[in-house]
């Protein structure tokens, strides 16, 4: 028996189809037998009592340009459905945290993936603070004498937005750069948010590697290789992806933190791991599975269904 899968993301038309998660995710559950309804985070609404949304019934093809059809636009009680996805991309703002509350209502009756409790109480930055031991060298501060003790101590550091994505706003300041103040001053202006500072690791050039877990399991790995002079390797910002296995550190790492992640029902996590250490968790919406099984034929779609389904009692 098919479900009734709600998809809760940024505009589905717009979306690279050769590159997309949540549309191979999307695709697999059409292949699945399961029905497929589309709405953007701006719909979501609760209204006396309910949880609903107003949005598209869809089907998908693999043809650019023309990769999605829609039905008649119509307004649903979001817990009539069995599966909705927390799918928008960050920033992880107050929108976005609002969203993580008004989906908590109706989970788990109706299932919602990633769990919107441990979405908004485990932030990408944040949730690798619960393990020291594998972390490079790490401080999160607003206040500057912090943050300048902290560069002091190490010199070469990486200086990035606390809730940023995609390589936005991320900063390598070296021993000798003196822009620390200005950069400070720059994003103070912009929200109250404390900022992450780590040690800078040189592995970085051989690439900064994306572990996708599956129920806390891990499934496989892409390399992503920056480009040549520059610091950040998303793929957002020019990032290449390159076939990886898995080593025995990565298996290690996720020995660690993959009982976490099962326990708070993270179900699709992208990790990331540069030379020994773990960098970020990312559980809002993680990316990497279309190069996945590009580069080792891992249909990990496929085992994220085989989850939800279990779950759900299909």
């Amino acid at each position: 028996m098919g479900l009734k899968v709600a998809l809760q993301m940024d505009p589905i038309g717009s979306v690279n189809i050769d590159a997309d998660s949540t549309f191979r995710i999307a695709l697999e559950a059409e292949a699945r037998g399961h029905e497929l309804f589309f709405y953007t985070p701006d719909k979501l609404a609760y209204s006396e009592g309910r949880v609903t949304a107003r949005g598209w019934p869809i089907t998908l093809r693999r043809e650019k340009g023309n990769h999605v059809a829609y039905g008649a636009e119509t307004e649903v009680d979001l817990a009539s459905y069995d599966v909705v996805w927390l799918r928008q991309d960050p920033p992880f703002d107050m929108g976005y945290i609002t969203t993580t509350h008004i989906l908590e209502m109706i989970h788990p009756r109706t299932l919602v993936v990633n769990d919107p409790f441990w979405v908004r109480n485990s932030p990408e930055k944040l949730l690798v603070l619960r393990f020291p031991d594998l972390i490079p060298p790490t401080t999160i501060a607003r206040d500057l004498a912090t943050i300048r003790a902290f560069k002091e101590k190490h010199g070469d550091v990486i200086l990035k937005p606390l809730y940023g994505n995609g390589g936005a706003g991320v900063f390598r300041l070296g021993p000798d750069d003196r822009n620390l103040a200005s950069l400070h001053e720059l994003f103070s202006g912009i929200n109250r948010e404390p900022l992450i500072v780590q040690k800078f690791l040189p592995d970085v050039a051989k690439g900064d590697k994306r572990v996708i877990l599956v129920d806390g399991e891990p499934i496989g790995a892409i390399n992503r290789v920056p480009q040549a002079g520059e610091t950040r390797s998303n793929m957002h910002v020019g990032g290449r992806p390159e076939k990886i296995g898995l080593s025995a550190r990565d298996l290690e790492i996720c020995a660690a933190i993959g009982p976490v992640l099962r326990e708070k029902g993270q179900i699709f996590v992208g990790i990331d791991v540069i030379g020994d250490y773990l960098t970020e968790i990312n559980v809002t919406s993680p990316t990497g599975l279309q190069e996945l099984e590009r580069f080792d034929g891992t249909n990990g779609a496929a085992l994220i269904w085989e989850v939800i389904e279990r779950k759900r009692g299909v």
